[in-house]
């Protein structure tokens, strides 16, 4: 059960007003807020132990390596990874994405296939289709239906023997859709495909267990899971990790050099290079263990409450459209209004205090598939309330009012 007062009480800059307004925060499919335990643990990082990691003999050195890595074990733990060891330290998902594809390069060879789906952040289009221009593979997409669902049978239409890497998000950030992972990868590993899912949507929501999804790849980003910007998680198998060579080359990530040659370090710290963002990585596993003590069953029930509510209220307002009714969908809301450009909407929700997100939410080919320049977004979070939900119902009528 969630106790919706204690838990708003965590988060310190709900207590905020814009423009004399209280903050009604539905932007959370972007960035996540971040409760005070986190933030505490931020500050208690910096107040009492700040030092570089691994490197030092002398106390704080080792009281900052020490929190780091448990961390990095909590992690693990989340994710029911095999290995502490599997679970790489990163800047985001964006920055897991990007490693992955760089060590790519040397694998994959001219007419080699990779599949996405239509409904892909930038972030996991991009790097593929930089990947192809330097290795002469064939990028295919796997189309959805109306409902914003992915079309099971395309994608296993497509998937074939020339498919050496498979690339989708768990969940949709601009729909909400939650992909059917499972099928996904029975189906491309029945074809020997190396399979990278997309969490930075799906991890805030859903228990992932990577050991029985049997994921090769998963990446997460921090500031969507009540931590901090900065950092995020690459998942790898262990074997696909060591196949891959590393992104980065500096301090940390290696083993012995000479200038004859260089011996990388074994994992993790093949992939992280330099000094990390070691408040980031330690107070991540912080905002880990405060999700966990609410509970995600818990998380997901209530924010299904949400979702569905928000849904019914909104679909009252005459010439509202919602993109994204897959039945199965995290709690995203993804609309537009007739004759109502989506940015001056969200101009005047903000004057309110209402945050939300307008425009195509880095997914522009789906909005190219609906044909509409973009929507608004409103994501809710275990800390809205339905009260928040009448808040933006009844001041999109206004707007409403004031723009048609």
């Amino acid at each position: 059960m969630i106790d919706i007062k204690k838990i708003r009480n965590d988060f310190p800059i709900l207590k905020r007003k814009i423009n004399g307004n209280q903050l009604v925060y539905f932007d959370n499919a972007a960035t996540s807020q971040t409760p005070q335990v986190v933030i505490d643990e931020i500050l208690n990082y910096y107040s009492n132990y700040n030092s570089n990691i691994h490197r030092g003999v002398h106390k704080l050195s080792q009281e900052a390596t020490d929190a780091y890595e448990k961390a990095r074990q909590i992690l693990q733990l989340n994710f029911n990874a095999r290995h502490s060891h599997e679970i790489i330290f990163t800047s985001g998902s964006t920055h897991s994405i990007n490693i992955v594809a760089a060590g790519y390069s040397n694998i994959l060879k001219k007419d080699d296939e990779i599949i996405l789906s239509v409904m892909e952040h930038h972030s996991n289009i991009v790097p593929w289709q930089m990947l192809c221009e330097r290795t002469g593979a064939i990028l295919r997409v796997a189309p959805m239906d109306q409902n914003g669902g992915l079309i099971l049978e395309e994608f296993e239409s497509i998937c074939c023997d020339k498919t050496q890497l498979v690339a989708i998000s768990h969940v949709s950030n601009a729909l909400g859709t939650i992909n059917p992972i499972e099928s996904i990868l029975s189906i491309a590993h029945s074809n020997n495909a190396v399979v990278l899912i997309d969490g930075a949507q799906a991890a805030p929501h859903i228990k992932i267990d990577l050991q029985e999804l049997d994921i090769d790849y998963y990446v997460v980003s921090g500031h969507k899971l009540m931590g901090p910007t900065g950092v995020g998680m690459l998942y790898g198998k262990e074997k696909l990790l060591n196949m891959l060579p590393p992104s980065q080359g500096g301090g940390e990530m290696i083993d012995e050099v000479t200038f004859e040659k260089t011996i990388y370090a074994k994992l993790p710290h093949k992939f992280e290079a330099g000094t990390p963002n070691i408040a980031g990585g330690i107070a991540l596993g912080t905002a880990i263990n405060y999700i966990n003590e609410i509970g995600y069953d818990s998380i997901a029930k209530y924010e299904k409450s949400l979702l569905d509510y928000a849904t019914s209220e909104l679909l009252e307002i005459e010439g509202l459209k919602i993109y994204g009714q897959s039945k199965q969908k995290t709690a995203i809301v993804s609309f537009s209004i007739k004759s109502i450009h989506a940015y001056d909407l969200g101009v005047i929700l903000d004057k309110l205090g209402i945050a939300v997100r307008t425009g195509h939410h880095c997914a522009q080919p789906i909005m190219d598939y609906f044909q509409i320049p973009g929507t608004i977004r409103a994501s809710f979070s275990f800390y809205n309330t339905k009260e928040e939900i009448d808040i933006m119902v009844n001041a999109i009528k206004r707007a409403k009012l004031m723009l048609v």
